[in-house]
């Protein structure tokens, strides 16, 4: 690839939020590599590259920087936004689960990191925006492996920012709150909104929020594009962006 635009790769890209990264940044102007262990299907944009690759094997992630680097030079920025969640109770989730989150959710975002630092530092001037979650700060029934995976991401964030600072890499988290996604959708059935239908639960959640609405996903991509940019967040790294429609400003108890 020859095109001084700029490049961003993205984890996660054929998700809900993931496709809405793709399609922001690629409206944006910046050629996009996307990753994913599912099809995108059609619609990725005609200048970029398509991995399909499974991020939870350590092997697979070098190779999709080997391929990265391959078609660019530079990365300008990554998006670690790939995730997957157990819906269990701490007693019934096994090891193998709580591994595979773990593996798919955090170890990527470290791993990653290692073999995208090349080419970021290249930019000079570069941005890791890493996909957290409202549940590393407050949680829930049911959900322990996600949050403690999405707890992780967070404080590797913060220590990333630290040590990549000195090679003009910004390091930042975003935490979406409640997100019309097929995960937030699947795991409607854990026990911690009321409602017999699936409709009925993803109304009842929608007021929990302060705004008395679920996200959609082109706002999660928003908050992320903002962060990995730079225009206006070029003096934040380190730092958590909770987009949550206000859910977790509201005491449990009112």
């Amino acid at each position: 690839m020859t095109s001084e635009k700029r490049v961003v790769l993205v984890t996660g890209s054929a998700g809900g939020i993931g496709r809405a990264v793709v399609h922001l940044f690629a409206e944006k102007g910046w050629t996009v590599i996307g990753v994913d262990q599912n099809p995108f299907d059609e619609g990725f944009p005609a200048d970029g590259l398509f991995i399909q690759n499974d991020i939870s094997q350590p092997d697979e992630v070098i190779e999709i920087y080997r391929k990265a680097a391959e078609f660019t030079p530079v990365l300008h920025a990554v998006v670690n936004n790939a995730g997957m969640q157990i819906s269990k109770p701490i007693l019934e989730t096994t090891v193998e689960e709580w591994d595979k989150t773990i593996a798919t959710n955090l170890r990527p975002t470290f791993i990653g990191a290692k073999y995208a630092h090349p080419l970021l530092v290249k930019a000079h001037g570069a941005a890791i925006v890493n996909v957290s979650s409202v549940h590393a700060i407050q949680t829930s029934t049911s959900i322990a492996a996600y949050a403690a995976s999405k707890g992780g991401i967070l404080a590797l964030t913060r220590a990333m920012a630290i040590e990549f600072a000195k090679d003009g890499i910004r390091v930042n988290a975003v935490l979406p709150g409640a997100v019309d996604t097929p995960m937030l959708r699947g795991g409607m059935d854990r026990g911690h909104v009321s409602g017999p239908s699936l409709s009925e639960r993803l109304d009842n959640l929608a007021r929990k929020t302060v705004n008395g609405r679920i996200g959609t996903p082109i706002e999660i991509a928003q908050a992320i594009y903002f962060l990995a940019d730079g225009t206006q967040s070029s003096f934040m790294t380190g730092q958590a962006l909770v987009v949550d429609g206000g859910a977790t400003a509201r005491l449990s108890t009112e």
